[in-house]
C-alpha cells in the first residue's frame, strides 16, 4: 500500500509538470524526426542510429528528470517529512522506479510510434521488445539518477553528473565505434558499463526476427543494473537527511 501511495504521488506530480511532461514526450520524438532528414536518403544508416537511439533518448532524460527532482525533495525538507512516516528508503525509491517506468512506457510507445510509422524505421524483430528495452533502459537513468542525486547539493550540481555518468556509457557503448574495435582498455571499461548491454540488445532486435538468447541476457543485466543502482541509492538516504 506505501509502495503504491509512493507510485501515485509521484505520477500525480508528474502529470501536473507541463514542461516535463514535453521533455518526456514531445522531445524524443522531435530529437528522431531530426535524425530523420539527416539521414535523408541513407535508410540502413536512420535505422542503425534511430533504434539505438529509441533507447538511449529515454535513458538520458530520465537521468536529467530524476536526479532533479529527488534533489528537490532533499532540499526543501520533503524527504525529511516522509521517512519520519512509515515510508521505507527502498518504498520511495522504488516508487520512483515504478512511476518514472510507467511514463518512460509512455514515452517509448509514442516515440517507436513515429519512428516506424511515420518516420519509416525497419528492424527484423518486434517494435514491442524495442519499447520494452527502451522502458528498461529509461529505468537505469531513473536509477542512476537517484544515486547521483545523493552527492548534489544544487540543481546544477546534479546536471554535472551527466558528463560523469551518462556521456562515458553513451561513447563506450558502441554507437560510433565498434567495441570490438576499441583499445582494451576501453573495451574493458565497457563490458561494465549496463548501456553497453541495453545497446547491444536493441542491436540484437535489429538484426534478427525473433528475440534472442544474448538479448535477454543483456536485458536481465540492465535490469539487474537498476536493482543494485536502487539499493545502493537507498543508503544514501539517512546519510544525506540526517
Amino acid at each position: 500500500m506505501i509502495l503504491a501511495h509512493t507510485t501515485r504521488r509521484i505520477l500525480g506530480q508528474l502529470r501536473h509538470d507541463r514542461r516535463t511532461v514535453g521533455l518526456l514526450v514531445v522531445v524524443p520524438v522531435l530529437l528522431l524526426t531530426l535524425l530523420y532528414f539527416m539521414y535523408d536518403g541513407q535508410e540502413q544508416l536512420f535505422d542503425h542510429i534511430a533504434l539505438i537511439m529509441l533507447g538511449i533518448f529515454p535513458f538520458i532524460i530520465m537521468f536529467l528528470v530524476t536526479s532533479i527532482a529527488m534533489l528537490r525533495e532533499r532540499t526543501t525538507g520533503t524527504l525529511e517529512r516522509l521517512l519520519t512516516t512509515p515510508l521505507k528508503r527502498t518504498d520511495l525509491l522504488f516508487g520512483y522506479g515504478i512511476a518514472f517506468g510507467v511514463a518512460a512506457a509512455i514515452q517509448a510507445s509514442i516515440a517507436s510510434g513515429v519512428a516506424y510509422w511515420l518516420l519509416g524505421l525497419s528492424t527484423q524483430g518486434n517494435p514491442a521488445l524495442v519499447v520494452l528495452i527502451a522502458v528498461t533502459n529509461a529505468v537505469l537513468g531513473v536509477a542512476l539518477g537517484l544515486l547521483a542525486s545523493a552527492f548534489a547539493r544544487t540543481e546544477f550540481q546534479a546536471v554535472q553528473f551527466m558528463p560523469v555518468i551518462a556521456i562515458p556509457q553513451i561513447l563506450l557503448c558502441g554507437l560510433f565505434v565498434a567495441r570490438d574495435q576499441m583499445a582494451g582498455w576501453l573495451q574493458a571499461i565497457s563490458d561494465v558499463l549496463p548501456l553497453t548491454y541495453a545497446v547491444e540488445a536493441l542491436q540484437e532486435v535489429g538484426k534478427y526476427t525473433d528475440a534472442t538468447a544474448t538479448m535477454w541476457r543483456d536485458l536481465g543485466i540492465v535490469a539487474g543494473a537498476v536493482v543494485l543502482a536502487l539499493v545502493a541509492a537507498s543508503l544514501t538516504l539517512r546519510r544525506r537527511t540526517a
